[in-house]
């Protein structure tokens, strides 16, 4: 399976048994996504071949409703029913029983509605709206809509990101009840702990190929973070931190106590040193990026205090975060961080005018000032200050957006993936920054999916998983030690070195 002038899926072999539940994992662009659309009919593929037991023949299907006759059917995360009909109306749309006037038979629809929910044990009122019910129940209606279609395959897709820790208990009461009638379930998610709760046997995908197949007995945790990351565990060496060391006596810039965001983040307890760089590491999925914007504000926390210097504050928007001398990058540069039409000043210059408010405009003289000073501490290629930022290329992209942090003189800054997507070159010339930042007294928080570049730049490094702050790791950082931490789970020997602080 091929996009422009990527190879997305690459000779992959996959197998599902009849009733099992068979995980399928890998980070980002892995190659899941395009895996379930070629298996669901709706991407096409240009190699290979899709068997189904009963079905004579290769399957070829282009629409998911080909998949559905020969007996696959797919769940996604986001509910794709209609909330305002009923569940009856949900579980048989377009397949209502009709009468012999041919109109829809509704007594006869809830009915059998009454008796599919009661043999899948979903206790709700057929009669009732769907919006009526929590995420978790309509997950389970797409579900036995699939099951009374006679799936053989059903492919669940993120089932369980935004239930909580009852409602995925039931979910999986129900994926073992499917498993028992002969049901094989593809089961799509980043959480280890529910792999390993689940499923007999998992698939691991990297950048579109096939990095192998595994019963669940026999994959520890941290062999199968090593599997989806690239990494040899038993082979990894040891890669020196170059940044500036800074101790435990070093004063608290940012202390949080309890905070959480309903939904993302479990309360966590952290504390960031002046002149620190930490990072926050976790696979896809484990609430790095979440944890940052509730600190920052741009998800508003639902429980717990945070501390700035010696003072108590509330932070309710990003806007009270940049006034307390806060700045943040995010990771996603085109949708939240660049302003395409405006040219490289005004994206450099837009934090700072944001915080002088709109009484207290910055001069042109002084913009442009600002503007030069930052283009050249930074190495921003760009024909002028006045060239429209979408003219850059990502990498210079990215610079503009840190130099419109720098531009406001930030005491603590939050760096969500600041060097993915951008040249070798660039991505040394930002960690040296960093490095050269917490040199000066600034405090850094850093986020990357690449290990190596964090263990370059970080002094600690705070451990995620499934929304949890789960450890810290401090002292000698090793990519063996970061990635025993990230697995968790009995079989990482004590987290190898043995550094970790559990949170």
């Amino acid at each position: 399976m091929t996009f422009p002038g990527v190879k997305a899926l690459d000779n992959v072999d996959f197998t599902l048994r009849k009733g099992e539940i068979h995980a399928l994992m890998g980070e980002n662009g892995a190659g899941k996504s395009t895996l379930i659309k070629c298996l669901t009919g709706i991407n096409d593929f240009e190699a290979g071949e899709i068997r189904v037991a009963g079905v004579e023949g290769p399957v070829k299907n282009h629409s998911t409703l080909d998949a559905q006759k020969v007996g696959i059917s797919t769940v996604y995360q986001e509910v794709n029913l209609c909330p305002n009909l009923s569940v009856a109306e949900n579980l048989y749309i377009g397949r209502e029983p009709m009468t012999k006037l041919r109109t829809i038979d509704r007594a006869a629809m809830f009915e059998k509605a009454a008796e599919l929910t009661k043999r899948l044990d979903i206790k709700v009122d057929v009669t009732q709206n769907l919006e009526n019910y929590s995420l978790a129940i309509q997950q389970m209606i797409a579900i036995a809509r699939a099951v009374d279609m006679d799936c053989k395959v059903l492919i669940l897709d993120e089932p369980t990101s935004s239930l909580d820790d009852t409602e995925v208990e039931k979910l999986f009461q129900m994926m073992r009840s499917l498993k028992e009638h002969g049901v094989g379930i593809v089961f799509v998610t980043h959480f280890l702990e529910q792999v390993y709760a689940v499923c007999d046997r998992i698939t691991v995908l990297r950048n579109g190929t096939l990095v192998g197949e595994y019963p669940v007995a026999e994959l520890p945790r941290v062999k199968l973070v090593a599997a989806m990351m690239g990494k040899d565990f038993d082979d990894l060496a040891a890669i020196k931190n170059e940044s500036t060391t800074c101790g435990s006596e070093a004063p608290i810039e940012i202390e949080a106590s309890g905070l959480s965001h309903r939904g993302t983040i479990k309360p966590f307890d952290l504390k960031i040193h002046k002149g620190e760089v930490i990072g926050l590491t976790g696979l896809l999925g484990s609430g790095r990026s979440e944890l940052a914007r509730t600190i920052y504000g741009a998800d508003k926390a639902t429980s717990g205090k945070l501390k700035v210097g010696e003072k108590d504050v509330k932070i309710n928007q990003p806007l009270d975060a940049m006034n307390l001398g806060m700045g943040m990058l995010p990771d996603d540069r085109k949708a939240e961080g660049i302003i395409g039409d405006l040219s490289v000043r005004e994206n450099i210059i837009l934090a700072l005018q944001a915080k002088r408010g709109m009484f207290h405009q910055l001069s042109r003289e002084k913009q442009n000032e600002i503007a030069d000073r930052y283009i050249d501490l930074v190495q921003i290629k760009t024909a002028s200050r006045e060239t429209p930022i979408k003219q850059l290329s990502g990498g210079n992209q990215q610079k503009a957006i840190l130099a419109r942090w720098l531009a406001t003189d930030p005491d603590f800054l939050i760096l969500d993936e600041p060097t993915r997507g951008i040249d070798i070159g660039t991505k040394t010339e930002i960690q040296k920054l960093i490095v050269q930042l917490a040199a000066e007294g600034k405090s850094v928080m850093f986020i990357s999916s690449e290990i190596e570049e964090m263990l370059r730049t970080c002094n600690r490094m705070v451990v995620l998983r499934d929304g949890a702050k789960v450890g810290e790791l401090d002292g000698e950082l090793t990519q063996s030690r970061v990635m025993a931490a990230i697995a968790g789970g009995a079989d990482t020997a004590g987290e190898q070195a043995g550094g970790v602080n559990h949170g």
